[in-house]
């Protein structure tokens, strides 16, 4: 949704990486990054933070909810560090052939 639906530039190349509902139904925490990384991360939960009217309307019109939490965004350094962990023991094994 956040790739076909919104128009915001800031937003391009955002996925969400988890989402957390408490039990009241009354916050949805919604966990997201992006290919760039934490360089863009202001850039993109400011647009999303703007957009979150909009998400929310059109999330509650899919999803069979009585009431639909509001969304509060975080950004997810989860992908980032599995890359640079990646990196690391790409490095090792290299070095462990040499």
């Amino acid at each position: 949704m956040l790739v076909r639906e919104i128009s915001d530039p800031r937003l391009e190349f955002v996925y969400v990486t988890d989402v957390k509902v408490d039990r009241e139904l009354a916050y949805a925490d919604v966990f997201v990054s992006a290919v760039e990384g934490r360089e863009r991360s202001k850039e993109i939960l400011t647009g999303l933070e703007s957009a979150s009217g909009f998400i929310r309307r059109t999330l509650a019109g899919r999803v069979d909810l009585r009431v639909f939490p509001r969304l509060r965004f975080h950004w997810d350094p989860t992908p980032e560090n599995a890359d640079q962990i990646e990196k690391k023991l790409a490095e090792l094994r290299a070095k462990k052939q040499v």
